[in-house]
């Protein structure tokens, strides 16, 4: 199982990222997180079979149609997950 800690930028909050990502997440089987930052950002946490794992990260590149993603930054995570949930903005 790999873990993947994802912080997307660019217009991302306000156009359906979050709720896109979870959908996702789940019809990948993946579990872990997603949530909006304060700082503009969108924030997630996705784990499973690393091929999953790898197709989550080029979603998250592209995002749904509204968004603008500009970058994705991604880094080794840890935790233990049941299912995909979609967190308050931290």
């Amino acid at each position: 199982m790999l873990q993947r800690r994802l912080t997307i930028h660019g217009l991302v909050q306000g156009v359906g990222f979050r709720a896109a990502l979870a959908r996702e997440a789940r019809r990948r089987g993946l579990a872990g997180w997603v949530r909006n930052r304060s700082d503009g950002t969108v924030e997630a946490v996705v784990a499973g079979d690393p091929a999953a794992v790898d197709e989550m990260t080029r979603w998250a590149a592209r995002g749904p149609p509204a968004a603008r993603v500009t970058r994705v930054d991604a880094e080794p995570a840890s935790g233990e997950f049941d299912g995909f949930e979609m967190r308050p903005t931290a």
